[in-house]
């Protein structure tokens, strides 16, 4: 086991090379590279300014050198202006020359500057990477379980009456986009003309005017269930459905299994068929799915972020992306990559230990 972890170890450090690589080309091709330049300085800037504006700053070198420094492992970039004033990457103007470093990267833990938030890169990502990881981690709590319960009781009677309703329920989920069960959940449970909170607050049952907040913003500091609940039903509810799909198919292929069939003829209780042969095989197959959810939460909630004004991880690559702050862009999506890595090996492990027909060599 040992030995292929530092196998995968090594190809996950490849990997995220290569892909850290392709997205620092693409970010830095020249019109990204004219757009930061216009956006910083001045939208009328002549095509020599420009030019100036990025040579001094070390843009219009050559891709593997940029990318070299940026990682840490070349020295930084040096500008010597005509009045003598020296800059560099790794240091300004008023640095006493002592304290200039030559190196400077994300080897070092300089992940660059933001352009937009005015500010390190490294302390944003932090900040709005631990604002969704709170998500995710409420997240994963709600829709696991319950997308299991309603996978097992689905798969453990093939084609009943509550196989075919647990379905359908987990067909809908999947089929509804998170934009419109989020608007519905406001509506019925957020708004104070609308919903069920009127009639709540009249009964005397609500001390406030609504059952729950239809903005994020307040849990960001202080998340209780009256600010959180909501975007955390709306995600769990879109990823649920799959999960429990998974879950039943793998369910019920157990269920016709050659094992459970001897069991029963034994007279084994159902139960005891379900929770100590069947569940455990059942769940190979859904860890994987489960894994694989742990990326989505990290980029693929920025539409719920944005309904209920929640500014996290994913709302942080919009506005890299949007705004074209390229050091913000790059970290995000370095850490976007080494999540999606880890991810799938914790999922080859935990795939090894619930299968243990599978060996490692």
């Amino acid at each position: 086991m040992g030995i292929f972890i530092l196998r995968r170890l090594g190809l996950m450090l490849l990997t995220a090379l290569c892909l850290t690589f392709i997205v620092f080309w693409l970010t830095n091709l020249y019109p990204n590279l004219e757009k930061l330049a216009k956006t910083q300085g001045n939208f009328r800037m002549s095509d020599e300014a420009v030019t100036s504006y990025l040579e001094n700053r070390g843009y219009l070198q050559p891709t593997p050198v940029k990318f070299g420094q940026w990682l840490g492992v070349m020295p930084g970039w040096v500008t010597e202006a005509e009045d003598g004033t020296v800059t560099g990457r790794c240091f300004s103007s008023t640095t006493p020359t002592e304290d200039r470093p030559r190196f400077c990267g994300v080897l070092q833990g300089d992940w660059g500057f933001s352009t937009v938030f005015k500010e390190n890169v490294g302390a944003t990502v932090l900040t709005r990477l631990a604002l969704t990881g709170k998500l995710m981690l409420c997240v994963l709590a709600l829709m696991v379980p319950c997308a299991l319960i309603v996978g097992v009781l689905a798969g453990m009677r093939e084609g009943s009456r509550l196989d075919r309703s647990l379905s359908t329920f987990s067909i809908a989920t999947t089929a509804t986009p998170e934009y419109v069960s989020g608007v519905i959940f406001i509506a019925l449970l957020a708004s104070s003309r609308f919903g069920i909170s009127p009639w709540l607050a009249e009964m005397g049952w609500i001390d406030g005017k609504t059952l729950f907040l239809g903005s994020a913003t307040s849990a960001m500091k202080d998340a209780t269930f009256w600010n959180f609940f909501l975007p955390v039903l709306t995600i769990s509810l879109y990823g649920m459905g799959y999960i429990a799909r998974m879950t039943r198919a793998s369910m019920t292929e157990v269920m016709t299994a050659q094992y459970i069939r001897t069991a029963r003829l034994k007279g084994v209780k159902f139960r005891d068929i379900v929770l100590k042969h069947a569940l455990r095989n059942a769940l190979i197959a859904p860890f994987t799915v489960i894994m694989l959810q742990i990326p989505w939460l990290l980029n693929g909630v920025v539409i719920v972020e944005t309904l209920f004004n929640y500014k996290g991880f994913g709302w942080l690559l919009v506005q890299a992306a949007a705004n074209n702050d390229i050091e913000l862009l790059l970290a995000v999506s370095v850490v976007s990559v080494i999540v999606v890595l880890a991810t799938q090996l914790i999922s080859d492990i935990g795939y090894v230990f619930l299968n243990p027909r599978i060996r490692i060599t």
